[in-house]
Formats: structure tokens, sequence, C-alpha cells
């Protein structure tokens, strides 16, 4: 009879290879969120902290989440604002788009 796979064989964490730890993959998660995503879950978890009905450790998780989604968001605002002001307007009143880093 085959043994049974261990539990870090059968993990997630597991399939992600040994140097895959839960920070970075929550970072590739997050990193794939849209803007709108991403701000629609913060706002779920701001709600749910000021429920005050979570146990503390899932409170200091949720937090967590949120401060890294905040991050997210912000950095996303700051892409879309530059992208904004690389758009100029050209002496003839036309709009052109200028490459930025």
């Amino acid at each position: 009879m085959p043994s049974s796979p261990s539990a870090s064989e059968s993990s997630p964490d597991a399939a992600r290879g040994p140097d895959a730890t839960p920070e970075t993959t929550a970072d590739a998660t997050l990193a794939a969120l849209s803007f709108e995503d991403a701000l629609g879950e913060l706002e779920r978890i701001v709600r749910g902290l000021e429920g005050g009905q979570q146990k503390l450790e899932d409170a200091i998780g949720a937090y967590e989440r949120g401060a890294a989604l905040r991050r997210h968001c912000e950095a996303k605002l700051s892409e879309a604002e530059a992208r904004v002001q690389a758009i100029v307007e050209r002496a003839d009143g036309a709009l052109s788009t200028q490459k930025f880093d």
C-alpha cells in the first residue's frame, strides 16, 4: 500500500519550490491584483477590523494584509499619476505622450 504524502509534500507551499515563502507567494498574488480589486479587498478588511469581532491573531493577520494592500494601491496610484503626467499638450493644442521610466 503506498504511503500517504506528508503534510509538506501535499501543501501548496511544497509545489512552489524550496525558496518560496508565504510572504513571497503573497507578494506575487498581490502584484497580480488590479487597483480596484486591491481597494475592494482593503475595504472589506477595514470593515472587518472595525466590527471588532475577529480573534486577535486573525485581526493582526488582516491588518498586515491591509497594510500590504495599501502599499500596493499607493504604488498603482503613483504609476497612474506618472502616466497622466507624461501626457503633455503641444503648442497646437494636440495631446501627445512622453515616455517615462
